[in-house]
């Protein structure tokens, strides 16, 4: 997360187990936003070490919350007062004991075994005082497409470069490609996929920040990608914990996260649509298109809930010649306030982007696709470059009325 937004970025962790420390150690080791002391000790045992740290969040395991431990968390609160925020980690979540930890208006309580993302996360979210306007968390992007071959992946590639690059939200982004037997972001960027799953969906507790760095894949642009190898002859559905972990540990190391869906529907499909900010389905002006993607918004509005508005973004957008065919007009008619936009048809420049591995961008940064895509995506940094090109050009009161 960006370091401005922290003053204090030093943690204390309190605890007397080892394994919690090392993971703690492991979870911050890569981190530059969080600074990690640890003090080795019982929370019993504790007198004025915290204060000497001069923390900005605190981290204390009381462990099996035995009353010893309990008053000594409650005097450690009282001296900390709202000054400095404290996180409580323990072995279970016995109703009593936490009522005990919520009386004491923690900022957050973990049960162990503790996740590093949810550890990483926690402590950021503290360390920003949970400003209700700032959710502290990953933005997280879906493009899930509504028929075989409508360009989903190349639109959720370049939006994640949109995202990466940009003026306004600059910041760090990486890709997740949940097709797991089709995927081809690695391959659209020239890049080799490293995320091999068979090796972590039967230990995910094994998913922590360094396995992350060794498990992604690297743009030159600086774009993190988390792709697995291609398996077309192996059709498997990978348990949803499995995912969600995934994406949980993604979600707390980097700002904006783009996930380019399959799509055939998993178990684990409606968990991520839940779970994100913005929800785009990719499809194109045929009719058979449209018809399953009316089909699609109806399943999501069904099994996963209202609270999910999914946009429609229709590629190779054109409108109809005089031979008939579907007309823009019919799109807008039948999509209503779900059709948020229309990518023009360029198939020469995305066809040689994808052939050379970079961003379409790199091929024409003022080509029709690459606009389209950023009016649906950055809007306000669309206008925010039509005032300036509009300043530069002289109109609105500059070099017509002097001229004048």
């Amino acid at each position: 997360m960006a370091d401005a937004k922290v003053e204090n970025n030093l943690i204390a962790i309190v605890s007397a187990d080892k394994d919690f420390l090392s993971a703690s150690k492991t979870a911050f080791s890569s981190s530059e936003a969080i600074t990690l002391v640890t003090i080795e000790k019982p929370v019993s045992e504790i007198s004025g070490e915290i204060q000497d740290t001069e923390a900005g969040a605190v981290i204390i395991d009381i462990g099996d919350g035995s009353i010893e431990d309990l008053e000594a968390l409650q005097r450690i609160t009282r001296r900390l007062a709202d000054r400095v925020p404290t996180i409580v980690v323990a072995d279970s979540h016995e109703a009593a004991m936490v009522r005990i930890i919520v009386q004491l208006r923690v900022a957050d309580f973990l049960v162990k075994p503790v996740s590093t993302a949810d550890l990483v996360r926690s402590c950021i979210r503290a360390l920003k005082g949970l400003d209700k306007n700032d959710p502290g968390e990953a933005d997280i992007s879906t493009f899930m497409p509504a028929a075989g071959g409508v360009g989903n992946t190349t639109i959720a590639l370049q939006t994640a470069f949109l995202l990466h690059g940009s003026v306004t939200r600059a910041a760090s982004t990486c890709v997740v490609d949940l097709n797991f037997q089709h995927g081809s972001c690695a391959e659209y960027l020239d890049i080799e996929p490293r995320f091999n799953i068979a090796e972590v969906e039967n230990q995910v507790e094994r998913l922590d920040r360094q396995l992350l760095d060794a498990l992604l894949s690297k743009h030159a642009s600086g774009l993190a990608v988390l792709a697995a190898p291609n398996s077309p002859t192996e059709m498997r559905s990978f348990d949803a914990d499995v995912v969600i972990r995934i994406l949980d540990l993604v979600s707390a190391y980097f700002d904006n996260v783009v996930i380019d869906m399959p799509r055939t529907w998993f178990p684990w499909t409606e968990l991520v649509l839940r779970g994100s900010n913005h929800v785009y389905l990719t499809a194109e002006m045929t009719v058979p298109c449209l018809r399953h993607t009316q089909r699609l918004v109806h399943a999501i509005q069904t099994e996963v809930g209202k609270d999910v508005k999914p946009g429609v973004i229709i590629n190779r957008y054109t409108h109809a010649g005089p031979d008939g065919g579907v007309r823009t007009s019919d799109v807008e008619e039948l999509l209503g306030e779900r059709f948020v936009g229309g990518i023009s048809n360029n198939y020469r420049l995305v066809r040689e982007a994808v052939d050379r591995g970079v961003p379409l961008h790199d091929v024409d940064a003022n080509a029709n696709v690459v606009q389209d895509l950023k009016r649906i995506i950055l809007p306000d940094e669309m206008s925010l470059e039509g005032v300036r090109r509009r300043r530069f050009l002289g109109f609105g009161g500059g070099l017509f009325r002097r001229a004048g």
